[in-house]
């Protein structure tokens, strides 16, 4: 079940962009698994990956490798990204496993090993299949092309979960110049980011020196990715990797930077909003705004607070106007000094909330309507300062219970 009916976008070709994918058999059966991506020798790269202590092996030897590529005063130039099993508790084998997939590739390709960096996405604490795995490399890395399909394809190939593919491309205007910025990503349980997303993989045709890449990379998956939970859980393989292949326009001036970043930013809230409305089992789309908030950590607090909510979530699912499990939510938030008095609550058009209770003039029918839409937004206002954030969620529906219940059958 998806919330809102999204099509793939067209993805334009970018000079020494090219990917490739197969069907290596290494999760469901008929399904592309396995995918290569080539970029060119010019290309920086940034990445961001999960905080979560259980890091997956190709997290490990993600870093490892942009480390090494980095003190050599190289690029990688290749991603080498397979689904249906995420190496993930597997200790010094999953990192052996890891790094001969990376030499697999290399000796393919004809560069050194720290230039590829794999990625892995899939149940955890099984090792690799790795006699299918490495027949899988030859084919993908013959199938890169760099046409819109070939981007379709990709996006195909390293879905889990996911019910449909997450793409998103802008082009940015630098005065009379341009850039495009292509993206795709999956993700649809186990989606509370914490510096990542589940898998992303961004690739622009402008010239950006890396420590630039990195800080614009870092700014917007906060903006985005950092902003969007399913159900509170932070994978051990999120990864979001930016690539500037230094092929187009150079940006470098202030207004090239605010431009660039803006596009940035906008690729990865479509590709993280593509998340939460593919979400497991969601029928909801619920965007949370909290402003009036003493600085922007306070309103994130207070949005996870309700967004992490099964109380709330469930009542979303039921379309339950029960608006005082969003009331309790807001007021366990990790907020100090609390004045209940000066918090308004919204339902979109409806107040909810003020004064400390129920607002006057509310009814239950005009709560109940608003709780039937298939898109909610929820408004939630502290009173106590000038900070806002906004926060994506979905529904929480027995349909996540059984799809989690039987994802290993």
């Amino acid at each position: 079940m998806a919330v809102g009916n999204i099509p793939f976008p067209a993805m334009p070709a970018l000079d020494g962009v090219r990917l490739g994918t197969t069907m290596a058999g290494i999760g469901k059966a008929g399904r592309r698994d396995l995918v290569v991506i080539e970029l060119p020798d010019t290309a920086s790269v940034a990445g961001v990956f999960t905080r979560n202590a259980f890091c997956a092996a190709p997290v490990e030897v993600a870093r490892e490798h942009l480390a090494a590529c980095r003190q050599q005063g190289q690029a990688p130039r290749y991603w080498l990204i397979n689904t249906g099993n995420a190496n993930a508790g597997t200790g010094a084998q999953g990192l052996n496993d890891a790094r001969e997939s990376c030499r697999a590739l290399a000796a393919e390709a004809g560069v050194a090993p720290h230039r590829i960096l794999p990625f892995s996405t899939g149940v955890i604490g099984e090792t690799l299949p790795m006699e299918a795995l490495l027949a899988g490399i030859a084919p993908a890395f013959a199938a890169r092309d760099g046409q819109s399909e070939a981007w379709e394809q990709a996006a195909a190939g390293i879905l889990t979960t996911d019910t449909r593919l997450k793409g998103a491309s802008v082009k940015v205007p630098l005065g009379d110049r341009r850039v495009t910025i292509n993206g795709i990503a999956k993700g649809s349980g186990m989606i509370r980011p914490d510096m990542a997303t589940m898998l992303g993989f961004v690739v622009t045709d402008a010239a950006i020196e890396q420590p630039l890449l990195e800080r614009l990379l870092r700014q917007a998956v906060d903006r985005s990715f950092n902003c969007i939970t399913v159900d509170s859980d932070t994978s051990t393989n999120d990864a979001c990797l930016l690539a500037a292949t230094g092929q187009g326009a150079d940006v470098a001036t202030d207004d090239e930077i605010r431009a660039f970043a803006d596009g940035l930013e906008q690729v990865l809230v479509a590709l993280a909003q593509s998340i939460i409305r593919d979400g497991e089992g969601a029928t909801k789309f619920v965007t949370l705004d909290v402003s009036g908030a003493t600085d922007r950590q306070e309103a994130l607090g207070v949005a996870f607070t309700v967004a992490h909510s099964p109380l709330v979530k469930t009542a979303l699912y039921a379309s339950d106007a029960n608006w005082g499990r969003i009331l309790a939510a807001v007021g366990r938030a990790p907020v100090a000094d609390f004045d209940v008095g000066r918090v308004t609550i919204d339902l979109d058009e409806v107040r909810l909330v003020e004064g400390g209770g129920r607002a006057p003039g509310y009814t239950e029918a005009a709560g109940s309507a608003v709780m039937a839409r298939e898109e909610i937004g929820i408004h939630i206002d502290l009173g106590r300062g000038d900070s806002d954030a906004r926060v994506w969620t979905s529904d929480l529906s027995h349909e996540y219970v059984s799809i989690n219940a039987d994802y290993r059958s």
